[in-house]
């Protein structure tokens, strides 16, 4: 009895993990409906691949420019379980748009919108996951990355059937209902700690911290549901604090100050603290070399399912097979990925993850035959996508808690701004030399992010 206690209570204290990995397959869901439709929609509209091309460009631009306020939205507000359900509603409206008009321009202008509701995501959902699971941050990023995965997966196989039934523009207006009805169960089921509550837990920090002063070792560092977004794990507490009742009344004062100034951290704290973010040389070699990956990542994105519908001729049925296939092996590689670099450190996943990624994406440019193909996007797929949460993870390493919106903020302001060109630039080289000649580009960025992995500091 008191076993199955104790499991019922760690799946409920677990619960946000699942929920807000589920509303990440949601912001993914969103864009990876419009990438298997992208292949019909180009021939519908007359596209070029530069054009098509230039819809990812447009994403990435807009997320680069979401990044701009995102971070700090994040971490001044404080509320991050808002700004993921807004960011769902933005991108559900987004894409209903894309299937309700029929201008070229119009359709770039909803894509705005997808870009810009992808990166108010992350910055709300990695530094709220990173500071509720403290010591399990690699194992809990990588279920947040394994949420992408499954709706990159899930989407395409879903929606062929209702492609089968419907046009393309009816089935984008249908891909609606999961991002509304995941942001639903943000909003109602993960629960957001106000001053109140957090007044009321405090007696229980104050007593793990009386514990640790007695010998046994103190799990301060790990924040349950009942934590405050803002409780920072590695926050120093005074002898003077080991009362729990002084403790709780200096945390009383904080928050009163908290509840009348509507913010989480001070100014001149969160500006020091972006400046010191941006002078760490680890930190933004990290972002660099993640940026290299990611042009490789979404011109894969653009450019596979084109491929396998125009050069290989595949069906829309084993096209959403094909890309279930690539997506499916990120759901195996992302979650064992994080537990293993919980264990044996973050940088040498990222080497073999790149390692992986770079070599087959050259052995695909080799085979012609689908079968084959397939089975080999399938292993790229595995590479590529257990890199993703490791990056997260390392990155969430190397920054200060208070700051960790802003600090995913820059890292993806990197990505999105780094990868605008290269759907474009795959684009062109395809159009004047063939699709396969996008695939070359791609591996030559993945080359590039293999060299900087190297710079990365290993003293961080």
């Amino acid at each position: 009895m008191g076993l199955a206690a104790q499991a019922f209570s760690r799946v409920k204290k677990d619960n946000p993990i699942y929920l807000v990995g589920l509303g990440h397959g949601a912001t993914h869901w969103v864009i990876a409906t419009f990438y298997f439709l992208l292949p019909f929609m180009a021939q519908d509209l007359g596209l070029s691949y530069v054009e098509a091309g230039a819809f990812a460009s447009v994403f990435s631009l807009a997320s680069f420019g979401a990044n701009v306020f995102s971070g700090p939205l994040v971490d001044i507000t404080g509320r991050r379980v808002l700004w993921q359900v807004v960011s769902l509603l933005v991108g559900a409206v987004a894409l209903y748009a894309m299937g309700a008009v029929s201008l070229y321009p119009l359709l770039v202008l909803a894509m705005v919108f997808i870009g810009m509701s992808n990166n108010l995501w992350h910055p709300a959902a990695i530094s709220y996951l990173s500071l509720r699971y403290a010591d399990r941050r690699g194992y809990v990023l990588s279920i947040h990355a394994l949420g992408a995965n499954l709706g990159d997966a899930v989407a395409p196989v879903i929606m062929a059937p209702v492609l089968a039934a419907l046009s393309w523009r009816a089935t984008m207006e249908a891909g609606v209902v999961v991002p509304i009805v995941v942001a639903g169960l943000l909003l109602f089921f993960v629960e957001r700690v106000g001053p109140r509550k957090q007044r009321e837990n405090v007696t229980s920090v104050s007593s793990a911290v009386l514990v640790s002063h007695v010998g046994e070792p103190s799990q301060t560092s790990v924040p349950d549901k009942h934590m405050p977004d803002n409780f920072r794990p590695d926050q120093n507490i005074s002898d003077k604090d080991i009362s729990g009742r002084d403790y709780a009344q200096s945390e009383e004062v904080r928050q009163k100050k908290n509840e009348k100034t509507g913010t989480k951290i001070g100014a001149r704290e969160y500006l020091a603290g972006v400046g010191s973010l941006l002078k760490n040389r680890a930190v933004m070699v990290l972002c660099c070399m993640s940026g290299f990956r990611n042009m490789a990542q979404t011109g894969l994105l653009v450019f596979l399912p084109l491929y396998l519908a125009n050069e290989l001729n595949l069906s829309p049925f084993h096209l959403a097979l094909a890309l279930f296939a690539f997506q499916a092996a990120g759901l195996i590689a992302a979650p064992v990925a994080g537990i293993w670099s919980d264990r044996i450190g973050r940088r040498p996943l990222v080497v073999g993850g790149l390692g992986i990624t770079t070599v087959m994406l050259i052995l695909l440019t080799l085979i012609d035959h689908p079968t084959v193909f397939v089975a080999g996007i399938a292993m790229l797929g595995f590479g590529l996508f257990a890199v993703r949460p490791v990056v997260h993870s390392w990155l969430m390493d190397m920054t200060p808690p208070h700051i960790g919106g802003t600090a995913t903020s820059v890292l993806f302001g990197v990505q999105s701004a780094m990868t605008t060109f290269a759907p474009i630039i795959g684009g062109a080289l395809a159009d004047r030399y063939g699709l396969i000649s996008a695939f070359y580009f791609l591996g030559a960025m993945l080359l590039v992010a293999n060299f900087l992995v190297l710079l990365i500091p290993r003293k961080t």
